[in-house]
């Protein structure tokens, strides 16, 4: 834990100042699902965030929640977060809003986490893994929504778990809670491992949430997360590989974006020098990119020179372009953008099929700049064009890099290199 934080019993309210208004609404929820715990342990900030502590979240409950045996959800920790909505009402935090706004963020973390038979305290990793998330929530001003994925690329726990990525589920137990600063839902923790996190950016969260409630040992309709669970659904389902697929093909993907290494620039379309525009790039598809097509619009066209490009090159590293074939098959076959942000610096690239509505592009301008931004339309034919070539990047390993795919009657122009090169 953060030397800032520890752990204590809360105290009984009698004996300190009274509850602030948020929290004393968070903490008379909790009450109701778990009255014969009314003090329950906590991991506490000692130095609060709004007296320049660096953990976001004031405190953390651990309630020991017995579970339903019979309906197959096991006795577990339930860990409920308290900062990221306002507690306080008072501007410390979060901007001061009303009872028909959204309190902060609008929302708390939780987790559950499979209780050991021996065990009898909870163990306190569970809140430094929340302080982490908040921190990002903090930080980048996005909120965490059911059905987002998370890649930790870790055991969550820092053991040899293969439970090393997170996706984002509502709390069955906790429902949205209206304060006198506004309303709080509470979006859930679950442990997955790699393969589960790949289904989700292929397919969608929302349907691993579903195929892991269905299996007691993998969560359960809980989505209980067991750091010592060995097997991953696919291992334990033999048709869930099939499921994944027919969903993909049938509703797309819901990944609009990443962050990754990757530039463009515009192309004499007898030419094929590779000039990259931004090489300073990290990859790191972590956390999906939250801002939408309509966000990004939203910036000032004059203060943004846009200009109508004849032709582009575009060039994504080896991670970046794996996953072209989701961004066309998954989101443009679909009627849906798909966007690729660099990391460190500003370029954007943006494919958008035909049916997006307010973009800059249309079928006599296909690619337009907005400063850094790219705007690339993707036609019908061509995504089919381009869902065919791109069946080599399904095994990256097996490409002789860098490699180019070209459309020279589009003067349009994408190379793959080396993850190192960009």
């Amino acid at each position: 834990m953060d030397e800032a934080t520890g752990i204590h019993h809360r105290p009984s309210i009698n004996i300190h100042p009274p509850t602030p208004a948020g929290l004393e609404s968070l903490y008379t929820l909790c009450r109701k699902i778990y009255p014969d715990q009314v003090n329950p342990l906590q991991v506490t900030a000692l130095l609060k965030f709004w007296l320049g502590g660096p953990d976001p979240l004031d405190y953390i409950s651990m309630y020991a929640n017995p579970g339903i045996p019979h309906e197959n959800i096991p006795p577990h920790w339930h860990y409920i977060s308290f900062g990221l909505s306002d507690l306080h009402g008072d501007g410390r935090v979060h901007d001061v809003s009303g009872p028909d706004s959204i309190s902060g963020f609008g929302f708390e973390l939780t987790f559950r986490l499979k209780r050991e038979p021996t065990e009898t305290a909870p163990p306190t990793w569970p809140a430094t893994l929340m302080q982490s998330l908040a921190k990002y929530v903090f930080q980048s001003g996005n909120a965490l929504c059911a059905g987002d994925h998370v890649s930790w690329h870790c055991a969550l726990d820092n053991s040899e778990s293969r439970i090393q990525h997170m996706l984002m589920t509502t709390d069955l137990q906790l429902k949205t809670v209206h304060t006198p600063f506004g309303a709080v839902s509470f979006i859930q923790i679950v442990g997955i491992c790699a393969e589960e996190l790949k289904a989700a950016q292929q397919w969608n969260g929302a349907g691993i949430l579903d195929m892991i409630s269905r299996i007691p040992v993998t969560g359960g309709p809980w989505h209980i997360t067991d750091m010592r669970r060995g097997e991953s659904i696919f291992e334990i389902d033999l048709n869930a590989h099939e499921e994944v697929k027919r969903g993909f093909e049938l509703d797309g993907s819901n990944l609009s974006g990443v962050s990754a290494r990757c530039s463009w620039m515009e192309q004499d379309p007898s030419k094929l020098d590779i000039q990259l525009q931004d090489s300073h790039g990290e990859l790191n598809d972590e956390l999906r990119l939250k801002s939408s097509l309509q966000g990004h619009l939203g910036e000032s066209a004059e203060l943004i020179h846009i200009k109508k490009l004849e032709g582009v090159h575009l060039v994504f590293n080896l991670e970046a372009g794996s996953l072209l074939p989701l961004a066309i098959r998954g989101r443009v076959k679909h009627g849906r953008h798909f966007t690729f942000k660099s990391i460190l610096g500003d370029t954007v690239i943006t494919l958008v099929a035909h049916s997006v509505t307010e973009t800059l592009v249309d079928a006599d301008n296909p690619y337009v700049s907005k400063g850094s931004w790219l705007q690339v339309l993707i036609t019908d034919d061509l995504a089919q064009d381009m869902a065919i070539t791109f069946q080599v990047l399904a095994n990256p390993e097996a490409l002789s890099l860098p490699k180019t795919f070209s459309w020279p009657d589009r003067r349009l122009s994408i190379t793959i290199v080396a993850d190192k090169i960009l």
